[in-house]
């Protein structure tokens, strides 16, 4: 396959990117995940940050209250990132290597996320 063939992270990529603040409760990011049908908010944050579903259901899990923890309490930092002209290839491997289902994609700033059903998708056709 030439290189003008191969699909990109940005070609595969949700965006616009759904955030929230690392001040939000992690019932307010619960409740943002199920109205925007996504699996993990950024937390624009230095260093970065994500609050996914699986961070979410660890929380309740452990008998935590959802309504007063915030983000900040379960979010990962140290987030790792793809560039918008990473294959989808590069992407799937990555998330392999690091044991992660979403992938913030950065250009300067957010432009986007792929999710393992995003890069499944793709590979499936």
């Amino acid at each position: 396959m030439s290189p003008s063939e191969r699909v990109t992270a940005e070609e595969v990529m949700s965006s616009p990117l759904e955030t929230t603040s690392a001040e939000a409760t992690v019932k307010e990011a619960a409740q943002q995940m199920r109205e925007k049908d996504v699996n993990a908010l950024v937390v624009r944050t230095t260093p970065r940050g994500i609050i996914s579903s699986t961070d979410v259901l660890a929380a309740v899990a452990e008998g935590r209250n959802v309504s007063e923890l915030q983000v900040a309490d379960i979010m990962t930092t140290n987030v790792e990132t793809a560039s918008p002209d990473n294959y989808v290839e590069e992407v799937a491997a990555m998330m392999t290597t690091y044991g992660i289902k979403h992938l913030p994609v950065v250009d300067d700033d957010y432009v986007g996320m792929v999710s393992s059903s995003d890069v499944t998708a793709h590979l499936s056709k």
